[in-house]
């Protein structure tokens, strides 16, 4: 019995000690990490809308639910937004880009963890490019990646879905 407690607390010990290792290793990096997601968060916008001059984040909470965005000369050009859905093995999300007029500019799919060769196809710019200059109502024109069907409708509905919801607010910008 005494051996069975000796080596409980060991074990005790052991778990204090990585639990803590592991409280400060976040400490430290936390910021960094979120450095990172910003400054990749920046990169994504500037690919979905290159002549884009400024974005301005329009909050619901903490979080950025849309960015209104500005050419050189002040004026609206469109919004950015990100959408999520669930795909064969992970949740796909994604930054996309919307013009005045109510087409997509471009996608980009900024997270990821679908099957390699597969669902991990909906990154490239052989499907992502697909949705440019197409109207929000002309999504479904988009071509599936064969074998990877969940994948390509989780990026396709998430992306018309939130589109559809976010046109109202392009109207009242014109």
């Amino acid at each position: 019995m005494k051996e069975l407690v000796r080596y409980g607390f060991i074990l005790a010990v052991i778990c204090i000690l990585a639990s803590a290792s592991l409280a400060g290793v976040n400490s430290l990096t936390r910021n960094k990490i979120i450095a990172q997601a910003q400054a990749e968060e920046e990169l994504s916008l500037k690919e979905i809308f290159p002549d884009a001059d400024r974005f301005q984040a329009v909050n619901s909470g903490e979080e950025a639910s849309y960015y209104k965005v500005f050419s050189k000369d002040g004026n609206f050009i469109g919004i950015a937004f990100k959408a999520s859905g669930k795909g064969y093995s992970s949740v796909i999300q994604t930054m996309s880009g919307l013009d005045k007029q109510g087409k997509i500019t471009a996608i980009k799919v900024l997270s990821q963890n679908e099957t390699p060769g597969l669902g991990a196809k909906v990154t490239e710019s052989s499907f992502t490019q697909q949705f440019s200059n197409k109207n929000i109502q002309n999504l479904s024109q988009v071509q599936a990646i064969t074998g990877a069907t969940i994948s390509s409708r989780a990026v396709i509905d998430s992306v018309s879905k939130k589109a559809q919801e976010l046109r109202e607010l392009i109207k009242d910008e014109r």
